[in-house]
């Protein structure tokens, strides 16, 4: 199967937030691929990912990093498909604001879609929104995934 969702992090540090975008992915039944981009220490494997990941069949990206958090910038700058930045507090991050003031703050043209620090699991669910406006079977995943969400509130007023 073609991986709809490039899943992207700029350093192995960052895979256990990471994965969190897997994980909710994988229950949603959408493809993706998930590997490390260094905007830093490989500048020309990022521009290679981000060009060419149209033509891979990939719809969406996810892109986390810590510290300077360049990567789901630059990715931007190089593809015409949505972006959605996770910013990471890192081990050299300022307490995480570092990393949500750079991908937050793009410049105007270059869009990145931001979720909360550390907030993979929210861009797994955004990318399959988007995919989901166009594939009614992931659209229908979507709404049982927020039926639960419902049902775990309910549950939890009834135990109150």
């Amino acid at each position: 199967m073609i991986a709809q969702v490039g899943i992207i992090m700029g350093s192995k540090s960052d895979l256990n937030i990471m994965n969190q975008a897997a994980e909710v992915l994988k229950e949603l039944g959408v493809s993706y691929e998930l590997t490390i981009v260094s905007a830093h220490r490989t500048p020309h494997r990022m521009v290679e990912y981000a060009e060419q990941a149209k033509s891979k069949g990939l719809k969406v990206i996810i892109a986390g990093a810590g510290g300077a958090a360049h990567l789901p910038g630059m990715v931007a700058s190089l593809t015409t498909l949505p972006v959605i930045g996770v910013p990471i507090k890192s081990s050299n991050s300022i307490d995480g604001w570092d990393s949500v003031l750079s991908i937050l703050q793009m410049p105007g043209g270059v869009p990145v879609a931001t979720v909360a620090l550390d907030g993979a699991k929210n861009a797994g669910i955004l990318a399959a929104q988007i995919i989901g406006c166009h594939d009614s079977q992931i659209g229908d995943n979507l709404a049982q995934y927020k039926e639960g969400l419902k049902k775990k509130v309910e549950d939890s007023i009834k135990e109150l």
